[in-house]
């Protein structure tokens, strides 16, 4: 199985959406792709500080000179693009975040040879330039500002603000740790996505490190989680168990109204809300192809996102070389059935306590409780992978330290 969205053919994705119906049958087909669970990876998403001053806004200029020939087309429009050795694609958010995807792999030993590799290559790159990586999940001095200016992020952010400040800050100031992996055989399919669901709140209470934002210690121990949370509920909200998930997923992606419309001249905005559904009915001219389905799927930023796989969405990025404890955990704890089903069990308590992990970290009394049981369920599944013993000791080490919400000193950003 392939841990990937294969895109229609150009003739294909260019064919009018006749019906809904049509919508939703190709939305679960593309969204949930069955088969043994056998890959798994990760995309790693940092903000970029000086190092001499890490409130220092950042120069785009600067970055593209220090990305080189990997810079994306979106900074550097004659870009050659190129992956980094390993295969791994660059790309840049609106307010300057690097990101790398990992191409899937079999090995979990050999996905963490090549993730840290890439994480050393793109270290020594920005540092030609005197750049860093971030080290929490949201940027704690600078306040949100977009670099990046294309038509969807000018789309994005215009939709968003008539919401509230949220979408800005998810845009511009946020970074995340993404683990991807099969979604499973049919029958697999519907226990993996609720189980992923119901340790959001468990992952987020554990690894939450980004607290202070803008410059001053706020309430929430997850400020990312709480933008995203107040970016677009519709668009951001997490999804619930459900029978027949790829079902429920096709019926919320046509009940998303569209935020963008690609146009060769013009901005991209939709001025009035249109669900995707009534734009397929003709309330925006030209009615849409699958190729527009394909985008608008890009369009929703749920903790959990069908891509072909699942797209786990719900971890701050982590310091360095520790992104490799909650994605391990995770990986492991899906690695076997049985594994899954005791982790839905010990994590069904508090499935639904999304805002109290961001908001309140293992200050919760019912996380407290589930945290420690559910790391100790993904220490103990480790032993199942196939990795050296040092990083597996360094593994169970820190995930007792966070069960017990010890701090772990990464160094502050701008420390």
């Amino acid at each position: 199985m392939t841990l990937s969205q294969s895109p229609p053919s150009e003739a294909v994705g260019a064919a009018r959406i006749r019906s809904r119906v049509e919508a939703e049958a190709y939305v679960a087909s593309v969204c949930f792709k069955h088969g043994p669970p056998a890959l798994a990876g990760v995309e790693l998403e940092w903000t970029v500080h000086h190092r001499a001053d890490p409130r220092r806004p950042l120069d785009l200029r600067e970055l593209a000179s220090a990305l080189g020939a990997h810079a994306p087309t979106t900074l550097v429009p004659d870009s050659p693009h190129l992956p980094l050795p390993s295969g791994s694609a660059v790309t840049v958010e609106p307010g300057g975040q690097v990101e790398i995807s990992c191409l899937p792999q079999r090995s979990p030993r050999r996905l963490v040879e090549i993730v840290d590799g890439d994480i050393a290559l793109l270290v020594d790159l920005l540092g030609s330039r005197d750049l860093r990586l971030g080290t929490r999940g949201i940027d704690p001095w600078r306040y949100p500002t977009r670099l990046l200016h294309t038509p969807r992020y000018d789309a994005m952010e215009r939709a968003f603000d008539r919401i509230g400040p949220g979408g800005k800050t998810m845009m511009c100031n946020t970074a995340g740790l993404q683990v991807c992996l099969d979604a499973g055989e049919v029958e697999q399919a519907p226990l993996r996505w609720s189980a992923l669901h119901a340790l959001g709140p468990v992952f987020i209470a554990a690894f939450a490190n980004s607290r202070q934002a803008e410059g001053v210690a706020g309430s929430w121990a997850s400020a990312r989680m709480r933008s995203l949370f107040a970016t677009d509920p519709i668009r951001v909200r997490p999804g619930r168990p459900d029978g027949d998930p790829a079902a429920a997923w096709a019926r919320r992606t046509l009940d998303t109204p569209a935020i963008c419309v690609r146009r060769a001249d013009g901005p991209w905005d939709v001025a009035v809300p249109v669900r995707f559904a009534d734009w397929i009915a003709g309330s925006l001219a030209p009615p849409p192809s699958l190729d527009d389905l394909d985008y608008h799927l890009t369009t929703l930023f749920p903790p959990v996102r069908p891509r072909g796989y699942l797209e786990v969405r719900y971890l701050d990025t982590q310091a360095g070389q520790a992104w490799v404890v909650p994605a391990l955990l995770l990986i492991a704890l899906f690695a076997r059935p049985e594994t899954v089903a005791r982790a839905a069990e010990l994590a069904a308590p508090v499935a639904r306590r999304w805002v109290p992990a961001a908001r309140d970290g293992l200050a919760d009394p019912p996380l407290a409780r589930a945290v420690p049981k559910l790391l100790d369920l993904g220490c103990a599944a480790l032993s199942g992978l196939d990795l050296p013993a040092d990083l597996l000791a360094e593994i169970v080490e820190v995930a007792q330290r966070r069960a017990v919400g010890a701090a772990l000193d990464f160094g502050e950003d701008g420390a």
